[in-house]
């Protein structure tokens, strides 16, 4: 009866245990489900209005608050259930709640590389011989050697005469700059990229893993007099004594969401009179669709361009689609968006044609989108060295492997935004919109294509843009400006981040936003500000 006895209990005990780990495996699913459930979203404020309610919802309701308040948008990051997103957007005080997407580069519609066939001798990258020239030579000495036809048909090389860019500080929101290139020397063997920020937590540093940023770089500043090695001022950026300032939004292989590119033009922004930033350059484009009165992002750019910068967005490279120019931050209103003209590259502009890639049409909210047109197709600029370019398109190196050929609106806008650079030092009294006024009022009509900038030419307006536009509905009508005092803002986190393995060694400068880390430096997988699986690899950064 005893052994009965014991046998039994053995059995229920077992039958227990399998139970419990039953009981253990459906709980473990259904919370897997739930957290599987949440995406991340990004809330906006009323004006005035205090993100704290919000926040203490998205807790109630088993949400996590994913960021700082970031002050360009009086809003914060949040991951939660979509039905709680849902109930949330009907709170007191709530503007809008987006998703947070992933970010793309403006590239091509072939879903790669605008290409093209190399001369014979292009070798892999190596060391240039000779090293390198006086980098004050005069910029006229490069007018008869440059081989880039897109900068004589915007006529940059004209306008050298009157502005260089410098003085300019131009901050390129991407994948980083290669800032330790020749192409960005100064004479004492320092660099014009004066200054990095990292706002993307699993970015191993501050350099230009991928590629994209450094080849935007270089259409923008670059300057190829520093060269004896045959290609002395080969090749040029429209303003090759402006400084630049990397904002790394991106991780190593150029993924990034809006959060992340918010939390860069958060620093621009805060940064502008430290490191004299009046340009901002955006090649790239949200993948979700929606009117620039709600859309985070515009927000974002809409308070930098109040702020005193001037921004330039790529349109595009939907050419095809109806809805091109309906993704952020191409379709505001406000800021300059460039489209891509395809020169042929050629020096005639007989032969030059709209790239039938590039993004054109109205916005959502009816606003004809871009505004201008700037060569983008084809186009040879600076190559970071060991970065994923190479490997992407390696019949698109050049030049012994210092250089990459490379299209899409990308490259467009850059080129706009070494303009707005010239127009800024010729006029450092100019408004963001005296700047893009003076590019509209002197475009050069290409039949069938559209306005072409024209900078010499833009040197001597003195039209201003006098579009009567209403703001993004955080944006303070009566000030243009978010109203600080009331939103109850808090600023981003930023930390030092110079002699530790983030520092970039060309800068003077480095920043990382601290806010996804732990006290010892590691990723904080529960205070990022995104989750890992909504990353994609992207392969289409070409442009």
């Amino acid at each position: 009866m005893a052994e009965l006895t014991i046998v039994f209990r053995l059995r229920f005990a077992v039958a227990l245990a399998a139970l419990v780990c039953l009981l253990l495996l459906v709980v473990g699913t259904l919370n897997a489900e739930a957290r599987s459930a949440r995406a991340e979203y990004i809330v906006q404020m009323k004006k005035g209005a205090s993100p704290a309610p919000a926040k203490r919802f998205v807790r109630h309701h088993g949400g996590r608050v994913t960021s700082p308040t970031l002050r360009v948008i009086n809003g914060f990051g949040a991951a939660l259930s979509r039905k709680a997103a849902a109930r949330l957007r009907h709170r007191r005080g709530v503007k809008a709640v987006s998703l947070n997407t992933s970010m793309t580069a403006a590239a091509d519609t072939s879903g790669g590389y605008t290409c093209a066939a190399t001369d014979a001798t292009a070798l892999p990258a190596k060391a240039a011989p000779g090293g390198i020239l006086d980098p004050e030579a005069p910029i006229q000495n490069a007018v008869s050697r440059v081989d880039q036809p897109f900068l004589k048909s915007i006529r940059a090389d004209a306008a050298w005469s009157r502005a260089t860019g410098r003085g300019v500080g131009v901050a390129v929101i991407d994948t980083g700059i290669a800032g330790d290139l020749p192409d960005f020397q100064t004479p004492r063997n320092g660099s014009r990229v004066i200054a990095s920020a990292v706002t993307n937590p699993c970015a191993h540093d501050a350099n230009d893993q991928y590629g994209h940023g450094t080849h935007v770089a270089g259409l923008i500043a670059g300057n190829g007099l520093v060269y004896n090695n045959g290609l002395h001022g080969k090749y040029m950026g429209v303003a090759p004594r402006a400084n630049l300032v990397s904002v790394k939004v991106s991780d190593d292989d150029g993924n990034t969401t809006v959060l992340d590119v918010i939390y860069g033009i958060q620093f621009a922004v805060d940064n502008k009179s430290a490191y004299g930033i009046r340009v901002m350059n955006l090649s790239l484009s949200s993948t979700t669709a929606e009117s620039y009165l709600t859309d985070p992002l515009d927000a974002a750019v809409e308070s930098a361009w109040f702020s005193g910068i001037v921004v330039v967005t790529a349109a595009g490279n939907e050419g095809e689609a109806n809805d091109g120019v309906t993704f952020a931050p191409a379709n505001d209103p406000w800021v300059i968006t460039a489209g891509a003209l395809d020169d042929k590259g050629t020096f005639t502009r007989l032969d030059d044609l709209l790239a039938s890639w590039s993004s054109h049409g109205l916005t959502q909210d009816g606003v004809a989108k871009p505004e201008v047109l700037a060569p983008g197709a084809r186009l040879v600029s600076t190559l970071a060295p060991g970065s994923d370019f190479a490997h992407l398109c390696s019949s698109c190196v050049t030049d012994n492997g210092r250089y990459f050929r490379a299209g899409g609106t990308s490259m467009s806008a850059a080129v706009v935004s070494g303009a707005a650079a010239l127009l800024v030092e010729a006029h450092p009294d100019w408004t963001p919109a005296q700047v893009k006024g003076a590019l509209v009022s002197k475009l050069v009509d290409v039949p069938g294509a559209g306005g072409v900038i024209d900078v010499a030419g833009a040197l001597d307006a003195n039209s201003t843009s006098s579009v009567n536009l209403t703001p993004n509905t955080l944006i303070d009508p009566t000030t243009g400006q978010i109203d600080w005092a009331r939103a109850s803002f808090r600023r981003a986190s930023f930390r030092d981040a110079s002699g530790s393995s983030l520092s970039a060694t060309w800068s003077r400068a480095s920043f990382r936003c601290d806010c996804g880390f732990t006290d010892s430096g590691e990723v904080d997988p529960t205070r990022v500000s995104f989750r890992r699986v909504s990353f994609r690899k992207t392969t289409d950064l070409g442009g």
